[in-house]
C-alpha cells in the first residue's frame, strides 16, 4: 500500500455541531507551540479522522498572518498523519482533532515541520491510554 499524502475535503473538520462538541467535551493537550482539542465521536463520522487547524485572532490580527499559520499547520499534519491513521485503523476508532497555533509570534516552517511528528506522537500516546482504560473492566473499590 502505498502511502497517501493528502488531506481531501471529507477529512476537513467543519460542522459548526463537532466543533461545538469538541470544545465544550473534548481534551486537550499542549505541545508548545501547538495546542490540541481531541474526541473520539460517539456517533460513527463519515471518516476515520476530521481535523481542523487555527490560529487566534487576538494574537494575528491580519488574516495573512493567520492563514499562512494555517497553511503551515495543515501541510505539516497532511505529511505526518499516517502513523495516527494506521493507529486508529488498527484500534477501529475515529478521531475529531483541531490543532491550535498558541503562540504569539509568527512560525517558521521549520519549526512546524519539526513539532508536528512529536504532537502526534504525544496524542497517540493519549489515546492508546484513553483506549486501555475503556477496555479494562471498571473496579469498584
Amino acid at each position: 500500500m502505498t502511502k497517501r499524502f493528502t488531506y481531501t475535503k471529507k477529512e476537513k473538520l467543519k460542522s459548526r455541531k463537532q466543533l461545538e462538541a469538541l470544545f465544550s467535551k473534548g481534551n486537550t493537550l499542549l505541545h508548545f507551540p501547538v495546542k490540541v482539542f481531541y474526541m473520539l465521536p460517539d456517533v460513527p463520522i463519515d471518516n476515520i479522522v476530521k481535523a481542523g487547524v487555527g490560529a487566534s485572532s487576538r494574537n494575528f490580527k491580519k488574516a495573512v498572518q493567520r492563514n499562512r499559520i494555517k497553511r503551515l499547520l495543515r501541510e505539516a499534519y497532511r505529511l505526518n498523519k499516517q502513523p495516527l491513521h494506521r493507529f486508529l485503523e488498527t484500534h477501529n476508532r475515529q478521531l475529531i482533532v483541531f490543532l491550535l497555533y498558541v503562540d504569539k509570534g509568527m512560525p517558521q516552517k521549520s519549526i512546524i515541520q519539526n513539532k508536528m511528528p512529536v504532537v502526534l506522537e504525544k496524542l497517540m500516546k493519549e489515546l492508546a491510554r484513553q483506549v486501555a482504560d475503556e477496555a479494562a473492566p471498571n473496579k469498584i473499590i
